[in-house]
């Protein structure tokens, strides 16, 4: 994520080289699931080794998995998880289907289009109940609406559905499509250029360069995909649900902690990733609050998704021509784990 005085170049090689070094301290130890027993107060427990794949380098966007480390939710479960960072072009979800790690990271629309593909990956827990993607434009360019959008320059994701979605939905009036390079410098030098980002954290970079942008939420037009949703293998599911229970209720709980005080999870996520200073974290997650939470839902309803949502999703992936084949809505995503036994949407044979 950008900084106030760095290229994104620049700080993607601090954190690729921080991945690297987990990447290679990590590279010998399998992705099993294996347990072993810890000397405790009463005696001994039994503790699970679980891995997670982030989507990207360590950021707010994160905060609710390392806050179920950090306040201990994971070990109070009998689970030692290993967080791992993510990357640009990070293969989480072909890594979670092949079964290197426990549980990745992933938005809805990738595990969709991953399901086409024919990996047997499901969502489990949607962290943010509402996409963080949005464009920025200047104040000075008088844009109140993506639907109104004219006489700019605007810079997107190559083969991103999202970007994929606005350019079919509206017929904007002198814009022009770059491709995104990663860096709001483009944007903080020209007022007749748009750019996308996430609310939670470009808006911030550009205050921080003097220019305060208006922020036009892509969820707005109608395309919102869950976003930051764990995603686990069919195989684990059958094979040891109460372990996925364990983990998703874990990480239910961090996500109430780390939205209601994250300063010492914060600090975490700084020292993970030096790149994400604690101003910027902050920012992140009051950012974050109305996209996971909103109307304040209890925490038992953190990570819960509909039908619904999951349906229009796919009807829109197939319309924009992302899915090669036909995707089972109730396959991709499953509540059977944020909420009591018994609710599932997702029934799958499981053995102990």
């Amino acid at each position: 994520m950008p900084t106030d005085q760095r290229s994104c170049a620049d700080r993607l090689l601090v954190s690729i080289a921080t991945l690297l070094l987990t990447v290679t301290l990590g590279c010998h130890k399998p992705a099993t699931h294996s347990s072993t027993a810890e000397a405790t107060g009463d005696g001994g427990s039994e503790t699970t080794e679980i891995t997670l794949a982030l989507n990207w380098f360590p950021d707010a966007q994160h905060g609710g998995f390392y806050a179920a480390d950090v306040n201990g939710h994971f070990a109070a479960a009998g689970l030692a998880a290993e967080i791992t960072p993510g990357g640009p072009a990070a293969p989480v979800l072909q890594n979670v289907a092949l079964g290197r790690v426990d549980f990745g990271v992933a938005n809805a629309d990738q595990v969709l289009m991953a399901r086409a593909q024919g990996m047997p990956i499901v969502a489990v827990f949607a962290a943010m109940q509402s996409s963080p993607r949005c464009i920025l434009v200047h104040r000075e360019a008088g844009i109140e609406s993506l639907e109104k959008l004219h006489d700019v320059t605007l810079a997107l994701g190559a083969g991103k559905a999202f970007a994929e979605y606005l350019q079919k939905s509206y017929t904007w009036e002198n814009v022009t499509v770059v491709p995104y390079t990663g860096s709001i410098t483009p944007f903080l030098a020209d007022d007749h250029y748009a750019q996308q980002g996430y609310v939670f954290s470009e808006p911030f970079f550009a205050r921080q360069q003097g220019v305060d942008p208006i922020v036009l939420m892509v969820s707005d037009t109608g395309f919102n995909p869950y976003t930051s949703c764990i995603v686990v293998n069919e195989d684990l599911i059958r094979s040891s649900p109460e372990r996925v229970r364990k983990f998703v209720r874990a990480v239910q709980q961090g996500w109430a902690d780390y939205l209601d005080s994250p300063g010492d999870v914060n600090q975490r996520i700084h020292d993970a990733n030096p790149q994400a200073d604690l101003a910027s974290l902050q920012f992140g997650v009051e950012a974050l609050r109305p996209l996971c939470s909103p109307n304040n839902l209890p925490t038992t309803e953190l990570g819960t998704m509909s039908r619904e949502r999951w349906q229009q999703l796919n009807e829109q992936l197939s319309q924009l021509g992302l899915l090669g084949s036909e995707v089972a809505t109730d396959e991709a995503f499953t509540n059977e784990f944020v909420e009591e036994p018994g609710a599932s949407d997702l029934v799958l044979e499981t053995s102990n």
